[in-house]
C-alpha cells in the first residue's frame, strides 16, 4: 500500500485495537490503564500514526503474518457493538434524528466488518453487497435529517462536504468490488471498506463538532 492508503487503517488502530485492551485493563487496574491511555493518546495526538506503527512493530517482532487491513476491518464489528469502545463515534444528543444516525452508522460498519468472513463465498458475499448498498443509502438519508439541526451556513457546508466525500468513497468501493470479481484481489476490498468506515467516522465527527 502507499502511505495514503494507510490513512483509514492508522485512524482506526487506536479505537479498534488499543482502546478495547485498555478498557479491559481498566477493570484490573484503573490508575495504570488511565495513565497508559493518556500517554498513548498524547503521543498519537502529537505524532499521528504512532498507534499503527506500535502495533505493526509488535507484529513484526513476533513474526506474525497478519493482514492488518483484514484484522482491523474484522474487529470493527466488535467495536461498533461495544458502546464503551466506540463512545467517541457516537452522538449524545437525544433527538430521533441523531440517534437514527448513530444506528445507521453502526449498522454500516458492522456489515462492512463481515467482509473478511464472507468474501470467499460468492453467493453470500453478493447478498452482503446488497446489504451494504442499502446501509449506505440509509446512512445518507439519516445525514440529511440531521443537517436541518446544524446552525449556520458554514456548518451545513462542512457536513455537505463530508457527505460528498462519503459518496465519492462509496463509488470507489463499488468500483473496487467490480475489480475484485475480475481479479480476485481481496485486500483491495478490505482497504476500500476501511476508507468507507473512515469516511463514516468523519461524518459523525463533523456532526458532533457542529451540533454538540
Amino acid at each position: 500500500m502507499t502511505m495514503g492508503d494507510d490513512t483509514p487503517v492508522t485512524s482506526l488502530v487506536l479505537p479498534v485495537l488499543i482502546r478495547p485492551i485498555l478498557t479491559q485493563l481498566e477493570r484490573r487496574d484503573v490508575t495504570a490503564a488511565q495513565t497508559l491511555r493518556a500517554a498513548i493518546c498524547k503521543v498519537e495526538a502529537s505524532n499521528p500514526g504512532f498507534a499503527y506503527d506500535f502495533v505493526v512493530g509488535i507484529l513484526r517482532r513476533g513474526d506474525l503474518g497478519i493482514n492488518m487491513n483484514e484484522s482491523i476491518l474484522r474487529l470493527q464489528g466488535t467495536v461498533s457493538s461495544n458502546a464503551d469502545a466506540d463512545v467517541e463515534r457516537h452522538l449524545t444528543r437525544t433527538e430521533d434524528a441523531f440517534q437514527e444516525l448513530n444506528r445507521k452508522s453502526t449498522a454500516l460498519k458492522r456489515i462492512l466488518s463481515r467482509i473478511p468472513d464472507e468474501i470467499s463465498d460468492r453467493k453470500t458475499f453478493l447478498e452482503t453487497i446488497k446489504e451494504i448498498a442499502s446501509a449506505i443509502k440509509k446512512l445518507l438519508d439519516a445525514v440529511n435529517e440531521v443537517a436541518s439541526f446544524i446552525p449556520g451556513s458554514s456548518g451545513k457546508q462542512s457536513l455537505e462536504q463530508r457527505k460528498r466525500e462519503f459518496v465519492k468513497y462509496s463509488k470507489r468501493f463499488s468500483n473496487t468490488l467490480k475489480e475484485y470479481f475480475k481479479e480476485g484481489q481481496a485486500n483491495a476490498v478490505f482497504v476500500s471498506a476501511l476508507y468507507l468506515i473512515h469516511q463514516t467516522n468523519m461524518i459523525m465527527a463533523t456532526v458532533r463538532d457542529k451540533c454538540e
